[in-house]
């Protein structure tokens, strides 16, 4: 009898295991139900909360409670995103604007994170009519990065403003004037001259003309 109870026990604990995995499972794509990045990462790559001068800014903040619904994948290779759920199936309000945010990193997942999530996220179906509403404030923040005076944090803000351009076309034209100064002020520094000229070509190609 005491054996036949036990495994009573034990086959009813394998059903409610099994019943709580579907009932995951079935929940639409929310990343703050996700599980954190950082319980999927090395948790030694980085520690947003450790003990630092500065506070950890919102992008960091955001990151490390489960806010954005993609991972860091180490390649032998190189490194590539892993999304908690098909990103189509994610608001780009407001995970592309935090994605820009983003761009301001200077460590280590976040540089990549926020560059390659931003990348994949303009690549979905769809995207041009999700992203067009935002960009009065997706623009400012894009504006923040090309005025770092990090290079690396530049580059990733030049990519993102072409990487937009080509999917929302000339719907970013009106928003163009807001950014001239930061690209032309690097346009004269001959370190970016045939960085920001090849993204002015593009901006003009896809319909946002700078002149």
């Amino acid at each position: 009898f005491f054996f036949l109870g036990s495994n009573v026990l034990r086959m009813s604990s394998v059903i409610k295991i099994k019943t709580k995995t579907a009932a995951q499972k079935s929940k639409i794509c929310s990343p703050e139900s996700q599980t954190k990045p950082s319980d999927k990462l090395n948790p030694k790559t980085i520690d947003p909360f450790h003990a630092y001068s500065q506070p950890p800014s919102a992008f960091a903040a955001t990151y490390a409670r489960g806010g954005i619904p993609c991972r860091l994948v180490h390649g032998s290779v190189k490194h590539k995103l892993q999304w908690e759920c098909p990103p189509e199936t994610v608001s780009f309000d407001p995970l592309l604007l935090t994605l820009a945010e983003g761009l301001k990193e200077t460590k280590h997942p976040y540089t990549f994170v926020s560059k390659e999530g931003f990348k994949e996220l303009l690549l979905v179906e769809g995207a041009a009519e999700k992203a067009i509403p935002l960009l009065p404030r997706l623009v400012p923040v894009l504006k923040a990065a090309l005025a770092h005076a990090d290079d690396e944090v530049f580059g990733r803000g030049l990519d993102a403003l072409v990487q937009l351009s080509a999917v929302v076309g000339p719907s970013l034209n009106d928003h163009l004037k807001l950014l001239l100064t930061n690209l032309l002020k690097r346009l004269m520094d001959k370190k970016y001259r045939e960085k920001v000229t090849v993204a002015l070509q593009k901006l003009e190609h896809y319909g946002g003309k700078v002149s």
